[in-house]
């Protein structure tokens, strides 16, 4: 187990309660199948609260109750943590005491009734349409020479504004998660939860030269059946396709520098800027919950505002 995010290296807890992360953890990769970055993040927060009870004179886990859980998150809170981390370690406590109670560790669920900060809930930077397209219009043209590092770029920047699909879900597509005839691409989303996207032809056509051009070229052993490779010819790592991003957008003047979570919002935003519902921006992004999908509402209506103040003799 790695260091703590919530501020409580994992080795100094007492026996009992390692005993008890470990079990945890077994139960989120196991059991959960979540992904190392998201069993990391639950251990720190959980690794913490322990170390909190502990030091409050705690050493069974049947022990933590509501008032415990409360002081922990107000220590955060004193020490300057941000809403969205106070918010997410209650989160983790709250999944943490509900599996406690499941397994029978616990007579009752101690985090049940744990309440969590308002968040101040902000989107980045999204980029106009005509941003979006010189982005991929400059990719495309420094990809003229045929390179296959060139002809990747492009297509991965096709199909992340194609899709809105995370960063991470790019990187593990398997060449059989494309129907290239349909035009879709199956994606594992958090939790493994799978989902169909739909891409259009620009993408299309460019993760085709991929495939026929780039990939052969750069493929080497190991590569399986990965989609996108990196410069060694192995599965690309999500750093590489940030940096990329990255560089790209600096060549369009006037964008607002954003990575691949950005492009996600951008395709989500102009989703809806189209025309496109809601439930279906839902599922194409791979959202558990709506409202996490109705705050691109608020882009596009500042936009429309802003369009109407520009536009209409009488704004």
């Amino acid at each position: 187990m790695t260091a703590a995010a919530g501020d409580a290296p994992e080795d100094t807890l007492p026996e009992a309660f390692a005993r008890i992360l470990a079990a945890y953890e077994r139960h989120l990769v196991s059991e959960r199948d979540l992904t190392p970055h998201t069993v990391r993040a639950y251990l720190g927060d959980v690794a913490g609260l322990l170390d909190h009870a502990a030091r409050l004179g705690l050493d069974d886990v049947s022990d933590l109750d509501l008032r415990t859980l409360r002081s922990w998150l107000a220590k955060q809170q004193t020490l300057g943590k941000s809403r969205t981390t106070l918010a997410r370690r209650a989160t983790a406590a709250r999944v943490f005491t509900a599996w406690l109670a499941r397994t029978g560790r616990t007579p009752s669920d101690a985090g049940a009734s744990l309440g969590s900060p308002k968040q101040h809930k902000s989107l980045p930077p999204v980029l106009r349409a005509d941003e979006a397209a010189d982005l991929i219009r400059a990719a495309a043209e420094l990809a003229d020479d045929g390179s296959p590092v060139g002809l990747r770029d492009v297509a991965m920047l096709e199909l992340l504004y194609a899709t809105g699909i995370r960063v991470g879900e790019l990187c593990g597509l398997d060449i059989d998660d494309l129907d290239t005839e349909r035009r879709v691409v199956r994606v594992f989303g958090k939790g493994r939860k799978e989902r169909t996207v739909p891409y259009g032809q620009p993408a299309g056509r460019a993760v085709d030269r991929w495939l026929r051009l780039g990939r052969p070229a750069l493929c080497a052993e190991g590569a399986g059946p990965a989609l996108f490779l990196g410069a060694r010819g192995r599965r690309i790592d999500q750093r590489v396709v940030r940096e990329l991003v990255h560089r790209r957008i600096a060549d369009v003047p006037g964008a607002p520098d954003i990575g691949p979570h950005g492009l996600r919002h951008t395709a989500a935003t102009h989703l809806l800027e189209g025309g496109a519902d809601l439930r279906s921006v839902q599922e194409l992004l791979g959202h558990a919950s709506l409202a996490t999908t109705q705050l691109y509402t608020h882009v596009t209506t500042d936009r429309l505002r802003q369009a109407y103040r520009q536009a209409h003799p009488r704004a």
